[in-house]
C-alpha cells in the first residue's frame, strides 16, 4: 500500500495525523505524476528524489498552508501542466445490490468524454460506466487514482435528470462493500461537493496535482 493510500485509509476512519504543521516527503504513486495532499495541520508532498529538502524549505514546505501555496506548487512543477486545488473526500464501497448486479453498466461509448481523458491522464486503469439507455450519457469513471486507491468521478447529463446523491450512491455500488474510495472536488464546485456529501462521502484533506518539467 502507498503511504497516501494508508494515510487515507486510516483518516477515513478517524485517525488523522498529528496537527503539528509538519511536512513529510512520500514517493510518487504514479509515474510522471507529483501533488501534494494537506490534512489538517499537517501535509503530505509525493515528489521525485531530484527535488532536495533544502528546496522544499527555500520554498516555505509546511503544515499549515505552505505546502499548499501557489509559489511552492508552481516552483516544484516548472513548466508543467497543474491541475486545479480539489477537496478530498472518502467513502466506503456498497457493492452491488441483493440481485448481484450494480446499478451502472460499462460504457466503452463514453471513453472519450472529456472527464475520462482528464482521468486517463493523471490515473491509472480507468474504466467508464453510466446508465444503461444509450442516449443518457451521465458518466462514471472508476480508477486507481490517488495513492492507488479506487477513484471515482462523475458527470451528470445535462438532458437526463438524476439526483446527484442517487448517482454518487450508484457509483459506490462499483466498489467492494466497505472498501474505502476517494474522489476529488472543486471546492468551488457546490452542487457536486453537495450531492457527494449527501451520497455518503466525507471530506478529509485537499489535494493539488502537477505534470513536472523541472529544467
Amino acid at each position: 500500500m502507498h503511504p497516501l493510500a494508508e494515510i487515507l485509509t486510516r483518516a477515513a476512519s478517524g485517525d488523522f495525523p498529528d496537527v503539528d504543521g509538519g511536512v513529510e516527503r512520500v514517493p510518487p504513486w504514479r509515474d510522471g505524476v507529483e501533488g501534494v495532499l494537506a490534512l489538517t495541520g499537517h501535509a503530505f508532498l509525493a515528489i521525485g528524489d531530484d527535488v532536495a529538502d533544502d528546496d522544499l524549505e527555500a520554498l516555505g514546505a509546511n503544515g499549515f498552508g505552505g505546502a499548499s501555496n501557489p509559489r511552492l506548487v508552481a516552483g516544484l512543477a516548472g513548466s508543467g501542466w497543474i491541475d486545479a486545488l480539489d477537496i478530498v473526500l472518502v467513502a466506503s464501497g456498497l457493492g452491488p445490490g441483493p440481485d448481484g448486479e450494480a446499478a451502472l453498466v460499462p460504457r466503452s461509448d463514453l471513453r472519450n468524454h472529456p472527464r475520462a481523458e482528464h482521468a486517463t491522464s493523471v490515473r491509472s486503469e480507468v474504466k467508464t460506466f453510466g446508465y444503461a439507455p444509450a442516449g443518457d450519457h451521465t458518466l462514471v469513471t472508476l480508477s486507481l487514482g490517488l495513492g492507488g486507491l479506487p477513484e471515482i468521478g462523475l458527470e451528470t447529463d445535462p438532458d437526463h435528470d438524476h439526483a446527484g446523491a442517487d448517482l454518487v450512491r450508484d457509483a459506490l455500488t462499483l466498489v467492494p462493500l466497505g472498501e474505502v474510495v476517494v474522489a476529488a472536488c472543486a471546492p468551488g464546485n457546490a452542487r457536486a461537493l453537495r450531492a457527494s456529501l449527501a451520497g455518503g462521502f466525507v471530506p478529509v484533506a485537499s489535494v493539488q496535482l502537477w505534470r513536472p518539467a523541472r529544467g
